[in-house]
């Protein structure tokens, strides 16, 4: 478990894992804006074989604006990753990054605020899973 991630360990396949994970941030009125393949990708780009584990980029359009209006340059820091991975037991784990640890680089309480706000949404998805 790292200090910037939210985390959890599932059971289940790995597709049905994925969809358990859209649904719970949907729920919370996240998006996903970008979906990133590690397996499929690492084996076209270098013909490794990797175990599965999907990148999808959540976003909550209402604090996603509310964030750009205080610092423009915010979006360098989202969307909101949540990573789903088959783990060595055959189980999966799933974590969502926290935004109050990636947004400290940023030196506005404002955005501090909001990422609180975030995580706790994230908190929620995770604990629902």
């Amino acid at each position: 478990m790292t200090s910037y991630g939210i985390q959890k360990t599932i059971t289940g396949t790995f597709d049905e894992a994925v969809e358990r994970v859209k649904g719970a941030l949907a729920k919370e009125g996240f998006g996903i804006l970008t979906e990133i393949n590690v397996k499929d990708t690492l084996k076209k780009k270098l013909d490794i074989d990797y175990p599965n584990y999907q990148i999808l980029g959540a976003c909550h359009p209402q604090f996603a604006y509310q964030v750009l209006l205080k610092e423009q340059e915010i979006g360098l820091l989202l969307p909101c990753n949540v990573i789903v991975y088959e783990n060595e037991e055959d189980k999966i784990t799933v974590s969502a990054i926290r935004p109050t640890a990636a947004m400290q680089v940023v030196k506005n309480d404002d955005v501090a605020g909001i990422a609180k706000e975030v995580e706790q949404k994230l908190e929620q998805v995770i604990a629902n899973l």
